[in-house]
């Protein structure tokens, strides 16, 4: 890390306690973009780029400057990452337990994150700025019957909390890096591994990906049974679902494979680094009346793609 970045950004821990924000806080004020990261350095490595595999994010100094000048600072920044379960979002809405779990069943407010219960029972949390929202938004939905259509999803066992919370956090994933490796870990990670090895033929490529593979999801215990249930919501489940990110996977690996090669095990990929400026070339005194029959050109050292946006699904 050169000096200039030292002093220009933070690391994640020092923006926590000048934003006066609990180290989980700051994690879900990170996830619902209230606080933009940028890509930092390897330590130890000045020699690779920032937001290289590996690199951890930090936070701009002016970021912190921004958040820290709001006139509600800290009490609205604290209150807007505050994750709720359900009776707490329920009385957000001024409904019942019950219609709050109809209405996150249908879909009409998607999962921060979830915590599994003595019982192994899943929790889920919802953002409470989020559910303020959607109660100025969507008042005709917060008393009176539900409209018959979303009574007949209910009847027939909808439940698209899970499916909604792991869009959710593949979207948190993919705005974390830019690393096009990286972003297409983050898509296999919800792929059963029989349909990865399926849809990444190559072991090389499968292995470089596990390798990238994204952190367990917070909520993860230590008893086999509860991690069969936290492993069970990580992946996709509706073949619709699978299918969308099998496609999503499929895109993200051409952009990938466009920017490097995967590595052979044990071997470190480094994305190339952008390549020098030519030194700029004196004119000869000998040649000053010669005409110039071609004109120099230079190719830069690395290939260059288009970057292709991978769908995420809403």
């Amino acid at each position: 890390m050169t000096v200039e970045e030292s002093v220009r950004t933070l690391a994640l821990g020092r923006a926590a306690r000048e934003l006066e924000l609990r180290r989980d806080e700051f994690r879900l004020a990170v996830q619902l973009g209230l606080v933009r990261t940028v890509p930092g350095a390897v330590a130890g490595e000045p020699g690779r780029p920032p937001g290289a595999p590996g690199a951890p994010r930090r936070v701009d100094r002016g970021e912190v400057d921004r958040l820290r000048a709001a006139p509600d600072f800290p009490a609205d920044l604290r209150d807007r990452v505050r994750a709720v379960g359900t009776a707490e979002g329920a009385a957000i809405l001024s409904v019942t337990p019950g219609r709050f779990g109809r209405l996150a069943r249908t879909g009409h407010f998607s999962p921060l994150r979830f915590r599994l219960n003595r019982y192994r029972a899943v929790v889920w949390l919802y953002p409470a700025g989020e559910l303020a929202e959607f109660a100025l938004a969507h008042g005709t939905l917060l008393s009176g019957p539900l409209p018959h259509g979303l009574r007949e999803r209910l009847a027939r066992g909808e439940d698209l909390r899970p499916r909604n919370w792991r869009s959710r956090r593949l979207g948190l994933l993919l705005r974390a890096t830019a690393d096009p490796w990286e972003r297409a870990a983050a898509i296999a990670s919800l792929l059963d591994p029989l349909l990865l090895a399926d849809a990444v033929r190559d072991p090389r490529e499968r292995a470089y990906l596990d390798t990238l593979r994204p952190e367990p999801p917070p909520g993860r215990t230590e008893s086999v049974a509860g991690r069969e249930i936290v492993d069970r919501l990580a992946l996709a489940a509706d073949p619709d679902e699978i299918l969308w990110y099998g496609m999503s996977l499929s895109l993200a690996l051409d952009q990938a494979r466009g920017a490097r090669a995967a590595p052979r095990p044990g071997h470190r990929a480094v994305p190339p680094s952008p390549p020098a400026p030519a030194p700029a070339r004196r004119a000869s005194p000998a040649g000053a009346g010669r005409s110039p029959r071609r004109a120099a050109t230079t190719r830069p050292a690395g290939r260059t793609t288009t970057r292709r946006e991978v769908p995420e699904r809403r």
